[in-house]
């Protein structure tokens, strides 16, 4: 029973450090991973054959032994050629090369089979005498010098185009070859040890080595090329986020700029015509007197009095995107928490435009607000000219209030305070 326990220890050592390969997760980084599933495939089924084996003649049941003995040559006739093929798809040699080692293994492989054949009718592989004994014949021995020939051409390449490369190819190919030849000494020790399990030993230590050193390397470098990949695409996604970023903020106030207020209106357009939002308003605020500003104190001092109206605006606003669409033109979208408390916010806003006004400190901005209306507005554009109009009125009305310093016509201010109130 010891001969088929090491078929069976090895079938069991294939699957376990093989599961990735016969799943097929390393196709995409192993370019020889098909031809090396069927290797490895053929190999496991030549260990069952070897483990019943086993089995059979230990229980004298000559027949099935015959019978599996066939199927054993059959299988190790296939490997080998498979194992041709892997060498062939795993070298990055010539053409002619390459030609040379198939038409070599299919050759051999020819061979093994006829001669499994020609066993059916004269014991030239094996027989088993009258007391159930297995005996070698000459044929077995020479198709352990024919496979072992095979091993040595395929060792031979690997070595030689190892000679010619570097790096972790040179590595691989070494692997491969040292794996070939420990296969090689192995079969060739069955030659006289008939009754031993060596082939299984080779394949078992030659695959273990093909494991450790070309297919986990292999499954190390692609993630290592993946990480690399990875990281490639999170710089190209940040440099493309700050070009977007800077493509759509403004330079000086930093909020987002028109082209980005033009793509927030068909975003808006698109959940309005499909029926995904219901509240939102829109903001527009207006700087006051800035020409006067640019025309006495300059432009810098100008773009200073922008800077300063964007961020009573934001800091007004938190929750809510602001926009500069115009030289002194600013747009606010308001949902969720700055929608559900807008009367309050607006409220304050205007209570520090009007003293702002008053005391004439600081800047001051004119603002006009308008609700999206579900039963009438079909587009967002309808929402902020409501709002723009609104806008006008309070800014007619801040420069009254400025103009007057606050002293006379206070009914003019509540008549047009009220008109706000009615476009708002």
């Amino acid at each position: 029973m010891t001969y088929s326990f090491v078929a069976l220890i090895a079938v069991a050592i294939h699957l376990i450090i093989n599961v990735d390969v016969l799943r097929k997760g390393i196709d995409d980084h192993f370019p020889a991973a098909q031809a090396y599933r069927n290797f490895l495939c053929s190999v496991i089924v030549y260990h069952l054959t070897d483990a019943f084996w086993g089995v059979l003649y230990e229980q004298h049941l000559v027949t099935l032994v015959f019978a599996d003995t066939m199927a054993y040559f059959v299988a190790m006739a296939i490997s080998m050629w498979l194992w041709t093929a892997f060498i062939v798809r795993h070298l990055d040699c010539d053409d002619r090369f390459r030609k040379g080692l198939v038409h070599a293994g299919r050759t051999i492989f020819a061979l093994q089979i006829m001669a499994v054949v020609a066993n059916l009718f004269t014991p030239i592989l094996f027989h088993f005498d009258a007391g159930g004994a297995y005996h070698a014949d000459v044929a077995r021995n020479a198709m352990m010098v024919l496979q072992s020939f095979m091993l040595f051409l395929t060792v031979a390449s690997t070595l030689t185009v190892a000679a010619r490369t570097d790096g972790i190819k040179r590595r691989h190919h070494l692997a491969v070859g040292l794996g070939g030849a420990t296969m090689m000494l192995f079969f060739a020790a069955q030659v006289f040890l008939p009754l031993l399990p060596m082939y299984s030993i080779g394949y078992l230590l030659g695959i273990c080595m093909l494991h450790t050193f070309v297919v986990e390397d292999e499954r190390a470098e692609y993630v290592r090329a993946l990480e690399e990949a990875l990281n490639r695409a999170a710089t190209q996604q940040r440099e493309l986020g700050a070009t977007r970023e800077m493509a759509y903020s403004d330079p000086l106030t930093h909020v987002k700029n028109k082209r980005a207020h033009k793509e927030a209106e068909e975003r808006m357009d698109q959940r309005i015509a499909s029926g995904s939002v219901a509240r939102f308003a829109v903001a527009v605020f207006d700087l006051n007197n800035l020409k006067v500003v640019n025309d006495t104190l300059g432009h810098e001092a100008g773009d200073n009095s922008i800077v300063s109206a964007c961020k009573i605006i934001c800091s007004s606003f938190k929750h809510s995107p602001v926009f500069r669409i115009g030289g002194d033109e600013f747009v606010a979208i308001l949902e969720g928490e700055d929608y559900a408390d807008r009367h309050e916010l607006i409220s304050v806003f205007n209570n520090r435009m009007d003293a702002n006004t008053r005391h004439n400190e600081d800047v001051v901005v004119s603002s006009g607000f308008a609700d999206f209306d579900v039963n009438r507005d079909h587009a967002y554009g309808e929402v902020f000219q409501r709002a723009d109009n609104a806008m006008y009125l309070r800014k007619r009305m801040l420069k009254a209030m400025g103009g007057q310093r606050g002293s006379r016509d206070t009914g003019m201010y509540q008549g047009t305070l009220g008109a706000v109130a009615t476009a708002t």
